[in-house]
């Protein structure tokens, strides 16, 4: 790894994804496309392929998942020498890819993993944050566990301590908050700490309970009431630097509109949009967002570059199976400039 580059710190879980084949429903057949991924393991990759320096870190089970799960992050070039392996399990999602009219679901088998038992004390965030300047989370880790939200707080606050800039995606997830804590309540503790903030409409709401006239399934969207719930959370929380809002038009699950925008205290930005047709694979989408806002955050000193870097990176990333966006900063960029004609490049 070049030293020269900066160093990005994501922290979460990771877990065992099984996906049914194509677009079939779950067991329509006897098999299962078993891939890794999680939210904050995905954007250690999207920076690696950029030209950071990224470091994961998680809890694994310290067996020959835990170890194939390291190894396959190590393939992008993400550090995982701060990982900590105890003995348990990793936790599973299941994927059916849904199509035109049926949605695509999610079913989670994560209860009691490795990282949802962990907490406070558990990971040394002295040489997990050695050398770095960016340091990752989500409302995911935090809704796993009431442990695990108090250990992804006590990695916010020292890596605050050390200086290191803080981006948080809010990522609320219904289906996991069950151990009596609102998402609201949890993450307005987290949120103090963190610089830059991602999410969506949906996520504003569940996860900090700020609300704007914007809604979350309609088909065109009304940029001026983002602007107005970006300059809501700013408010909220005055230690952020930037609210980066994700706007997706979801027709059905084939065809998206795919946006976003930038509110900050000098300025609102609002990015190109991409009619996203025949998705591939949109799990990962929001994370491949944030990780090429990560990148054009350090790397472009206009706020508008920044901004369509990340959707177009995210708009790549819907092309690709996987949790993962194996594509190159070569390649967001060649997308920015408008080749977007699908062509064989020879």
């Amino acid at each position: 790894m070049n030293n020269n580059k900066p160093l990005i710190v994501t922290f979460g879980e990771i877990m065992l994804r099984l996906k049914s084949p194509r677009f079939e429903r779950l067991f329509q057949s006897p098999e299962l496309e078993a891939t890794f991924g999680g939210g904050e393991a995905n954007v250690a990759v999207s920076a690696a392929n950029f030209g950071f320096r990224a470091r994961f870190i998680t809890l694994l089970p310290d067996n020959a998942i835990g170890a194939a799960c390291a190894g396959e992050l190590r393939k992008f070039g993400v550090d995982t020498s701060q990982i900590v392996y105890k003995s348990g399990r990793l936790g599973i999602f299941f994927l059916e890819t849904g199509s035109n009219q049926r949605p695509s679901n999610v079913i989670y088998d994560r209860s009691g993993s490795v990282i949802a038992q962990a907490g406070p004390g558990d990971i040394d965030w002295d040489a997990a944050f050695q050398e770095a300047g960016w340091f990752h989370v989500t409302g995911i880790t935090p809704a796993i566990s009431a442990s695990a939200a108090a250990l992804t707080l006590e990695g916010v606050k020292k890596a605050k301590e050390l200086g290191l800039k803080v981006s948080c995606d809010l990522n609320y997830r219904a289906k996991l908050w069950k151990y009596g804590k609102d998402a609201s309540e949890v993450m307005a503790g987290l949120m103090p700490y963190v610089d830059v903030c991602v999410a969506n409409e949906e996520d504003c709401q569940k996860s900090l309970g700020i609300t704007a006239d914007a809604k979350v399934e309609q088909g065109s969207l009304d940029t001026g009431a983002y602007r107005q719930l970006g300059q809501k959370v700013l408010k909220a929380y005055p230690n952020l630097e930037h609210v980066a809002i994700t706007l997706r038009e979801s027709r059905n699950a084939d065809i998206n509109g795919w946006s976003a925008c930038l509110c900050a205290a000098d300025d609102f930005y609002v990015s190109k949009k991409y009619e996203l047709t025949d998705i591939v694979d949109r799990v990962g989408g929001g994370d491949s967002f944030a990780g090429g806002l990560i990148y054009g955050l350090h790397n472009y000193d206009d706020k508008q570059r920044a901004l369509e870097f990340a959707v177009a990176a995210s708009c790549l990333k819907h092309t690709i199976p996987g949790d993962f966006n194996r594509v190159s900063v070569d390649e967001v960029r060649n997308l920015m400039k408008g080749n977007a004609s699908g062509r064989v490049q020879r």
